[in-house]
């Protein structure tokens, strides 16, 4: 998956949101146009391209304050559109600098 993709998207509108990440962008105080922002200078951490019913991703990217958020986005190749599916504000003691999840004792 192509983090150009998300942003392309995204700046032509061809997004949807799910309920879940209004929900979790309203709890963790994020405005969609700071989660837009971590993405378009983001890089992708994780895929999943085995997700249904689109291949997913997670994103690592910072807030014009340069807080971190994880965003997980799915992509449809066919129409162009990106979704994303959750979104929040990543633990310190589940990361290791943002990108990598710390091992489970």
């Amino acid at each position: 998956m192509e983090i150009n993709n998300i942003i392309e998207a995204i700046r032509n509108k061809r997004i949807r949101i799910t309920d879940h990440a209004d929900e979790e962008a309203e709890t963790d105080k994020l405005t969609f146009d700071e989660i837009y922002f971590s993405v378009f200078n983001g890089e992708i951490i994780e895929e999943y391209p085995d997700d249904k019913p689109y291949p997913s991703c997670l994103i690592y990217g910072e807030t014009f304050s340069g807080e971190p958020v994880h965003s997980v986005w799915a992509f449809n190749e066919l129409t162009q559109w990106a979704v994303l599916i959750t979104v929040y504000r990543p633990d310190p003691n589940k990361w290791i600098k943002w990108r990598k999840r710390r091992k489970r004792l």
